[in-house]
């Protein structure tokens, strides 16, 4: 059964496929390995070995170092693991230049288990390192209905990522609008309306049937030519649960499996504004507890961090485009140390003259960056500790906008008020 995944765990891939797309080698000196569910270690190790011995014909010695050093560093690595993970295993490394030409450096291996279970088994030498399949899996990926009807026929289809299915399609029996004059076209009229409400009651069956098994499933989209989907969304004729998750209707030019491609176009704009919704919905939340000075809501990076350390906070919100690095820093005279949140600018300062600094303890200049760690990663680790949920939010709506620019980027929801 496919699990929702988070906006915490989407922000995590993400900054690490930036991080990954953002280095280069020489050449062929950095390896990507995909390895499946299924696989076994060993016999990857084997692989891995002969490309070994087929990079010993490399010409140049620099690159042909580089490279089998990789691979030895990606072997020691795979050794750790018994089996392969049940999603497959991503494991990058290779030499990256430091300060111009003969200053590589090899860097990782940088492991990494994905979110949802991979298909492909691949080993790659490249300039950069092979991103695409876990970029695909930044996409959102929940599965969506689609409900595409006229007086005619209806179509039931279920979009997950890329995936199209047309699960079914069935057909009313029900005539045109063509008909005799006077008494018999009133009745005629009559036994049109009351076919289309059976009509309607059998779309709404199999709906039920088809999408209310479906976990995790996100949202219905509801289509086709003309009014008549609209009286069908009128009546009661889906399940409450099915009703609730109607996102958008869509008109079409035709019905069938060439009407659903039309929704499909239509549908990433249609998703993208679905976590839109969402993330408006959240801070919306918090701003009327923030107006209504209900003392159910704090923003503040201080103030946040104080309420999840007493466990107050019942839903963390971050902004994506929080630019805040936690660091500590660490006296190796006297061993006092104290904590300091920065920019990133400002860090590359602190780091350029900290050598200079005086211990505010013993007043000799022993100071050292002891640790560094953004501060979404360490607030969020504090929430994951305190059973909170985290919504790392975009800067793309009004509302991520205001989180960002009138609440520093740091708020939260709380279980209870907080105290003094």
């Amino acid at each position: 059964m496919s699990r929702k995944r988070t906006s915490l765990e989407r922000y995590r891939l993400k900054k690490i496929l930036e991080n990954l797309a953002s280095k280069e080698g020489r050449g062929t000196e950095l390896i990507s390995l995909y390895v499946p569910p299924g696989r076994q270690i060993s016999e990857v190790v084997s692989m891995l070995k002969e490309e070994w011995g087929t990079a010993s014909n490399i010409k140049s010695n620099t690159t042909r170092k580089n490279v089998q050093d990789a691979i030895v560093k990606v072997i020691q690595r795979l050794k750790l693991f018994k089996t392969v993970p049940e999603n497959g295993l991503i494991i990058f490394c290779g030499a990256i230049p430091q300060n111009g030409p003969g200053s590589e450096k090899i860097e990782g291996p940088y492991v990494i288990v994905p979110p949802e279970p991979i298909k492909v088994y691949l080993y790659r030498c490249d300039s950069k390192f092979h991103l695409d399949f876990l970029m695909e899996m930044l996409k959102e990926t929940e599965t969506y209905g689609i409900l595409l009807l006229d007086s005619s026929e209806a179509t039931f289809a279920t979009l997950t990522g890329r995936r199209l299915e047309v699960v079914q399609e069935i057909t009313s029996g029900i005539p045109g609008k063509h008909r005799a004059g006077g008494q018999s076209a009133r009745r005629f009229e009559r036994l049109r309306e009351m076919r289309l409400i059976d009509f309607f009651k059998r779309i709404g069956n199999h709906a039920n049937e088809i999408f209310l098994p479906i976990p995790n499933l996100k949202g219905i989209i509801i289509g086709g030519p003309g009014p008549t989907k609209l009286d069908f969304m009128k009546g009661q004729y889906l399940d409450y649960r099915l009703k609730e998750k109607i996102i958008a209707t869509v008109d079409t030019a035709y019905t069938g499996e060439q009407g659903v491609k039309e929704i499909v176009e239509k549908a990433p704009e249609i998703i993208k504004n679905v976590r839109y919704v969402e993330e408006k919905r959240i801070i919306q939340r918090f701003l009327y507890e923030i107006g209504h000075d209900t003392g159910m809501a704090t923003y503040g990076e201080k103030e946040v961090r104080r309420a999840l350390e007493s466990g107050l906070i019942e839903t963390l919100l971050i902004s994506e485009k929080l630019d805040k690095i936690r660091v500590k820093i660490e006296c190796t005279s006297c061993g006092y140390a104290y904590y300091q949140t920065l920019r990133s600018r400002e860090v590359q300062v602190l780091e350029q003259n900290i050598s200079n600094a005086l211990c505010p303890r013993c007043r000799v200049a022993a100071l050292q960056i002891a640790e560094k760690k953004e501060v979404i990663e360490e607030l969020a680790e504090l929430a994951e500790k305190a059973g909170a949920n985290v919504e790392v939010l975009s800067a793309e709506t009004e509302e991520g906008e205001m989180l960002l620019k009138s609440f520093g980027g740091v708020a939260a929801i709380l279980r209870y008020k907080l105290q003094g």
